[in-house]
């Protein structure tokens, strides 16, 4: 993943257009894939917050839209393997 400046408008025009991306099923899935692989409390909380604020991501701070996408990231590595 990419490494994003969370003080530079671009980068997190960016990282909400990835965000918004996703929808609510897709995030269902995540959160399956979660839980099944035991990630933590923490991690299954804040893609849940993503399900329900899917499409939008103006509502999320720039640092909980970088942790979730980096999860998403995490997620689709380790699903390649």
């Amino acid at each position: 993943m990419p490494e994003y400046d969370l003080q530079d408008p671009t980068d997190l025009d960016i990282m909400r257009g990835q965000f918004n991306m996703y929808t609510a099923d897709e995030w269902q899935d995540y959160i399956d894939e979660a839980e099944l692989r035991g990630m933590g409390y923490k991690n299954i909380n804040i893609l849940k917050t993503a399900q329900r604020k899917a499409g939008i991501a103006k509502y999320l701070s720039p640092k909980v839209i970088n942790w979730i996408l980096s999860l998403v990231e995490q997620l689709d590595t380790e699903e390649e393997e």
